[in-house]
């Protein structure tokens, strides 16, 4: 019975993995074809589907599943949807600020998930503008400390593109500036030969919130529950937690 039962636990940690893993592909799949709608299909020339199918690869997405997007959202092929860009605001536990940004071809439905999951998780929506001020927008890559790249190396190759800041993160470095140069940054990354793991522009807090276990818990369980929406995308939050508190949880 035991074989049996460690059978059924690793089915089921299988079975959330690849949820989460469908989850995750369908969510780079809809950011390729929104962002060759709104840019056209080319990506040397849409540095944004560039970045958006560059993710999609670099999450092991099939290309065959990347050049469908590219192809609906450009017109050449039928079956794309009118996806809407929403953003909602709202607070988690131990007065956390929380964006949530959706992509959306129904706007209640996300309404709706969204609403549900702040209230079942110990948190609440917020009237626009509400936590947004606390948010800005910067463009980010990560670069990957694979293969002995240096802060020196990174440095060198991002100091005349308009980076603000290489920050280490530990087993990679952080390149931020502002959402302008992101492209620039990238690019001379590549010229220098050094490979980026993401370049996106997400939203950074001015401020933050130092929790303790118990508010990490419940502020996880609800950025869980958000990306557990089809609709979203992104879920940015305004807390900081200590790597002593991320290794009890885990």
């Amino acid at each position: 019975m035991s074989g049996h039962s460690k059978w059924a636990t690793t089915k089921h940690k299988k079975a959330v993995v690849d949820a989460r893993r469908g989850k995750l592909f369908a969510k780079l799949i809809k950011n390729v074809e929104v962002a060759a709608r709104s840019g056209g299909p080319d990506p040397t020339g849409n540095p944004t589907l560039y970045d958006a199918v560059q993710k999609a690869k670099k999450n092991s997405v099939p290309n065959e599943n990347i050049d469908r997007a590219i192809r609906r959202g450009g017109g050449l092929e039928a079956g794309g949807a009118a996806y809407e860009s929403i953003t909602y605001e709202g607070y988690a536990p131990g007065g956390v600020a929380v964006l949530v940004e959706a992509l959306t071809d129904n706007r209640n439905r996300a309404a709706s998930d969204i609403r549900v999951a702040f209230t079942r998780n110990g948190g609440s929506m917020a009237d626009p503008g509400s936590v947004s001020y606390l948010f800005s927008r910067h463009g980010v890559v990560i670069v990957p400390k694979a293969g002995g790249v240096t802060e020196d190396d990174v440095l060198a190759a991002v100091l005349e593109s308009g980076a603000d800041e290489v920050n280490d993160l530990g087993d990679s470095f952080e390149v931020i500036s502002d959402p302008a140069d992101l492209v620039a940054v990238r690019t001379a990354l590549q010229d220098a030969g050094l490979d980026y793991e993401s370049a996106e522009r997400p939203f950074l807090p001015s401020v933050e919130i130092d929790l303790d276990e118990d508010n990490a818990r419940r502020v996880f369980r609800l950025i869980e529950a958000l990306e557990d929406s089809d609709d979203v995308q992104d879920v940015f939050a305004n807390y900081n937690v200590s790597d002593e508190i991320m290794e009890k949880l885990g």
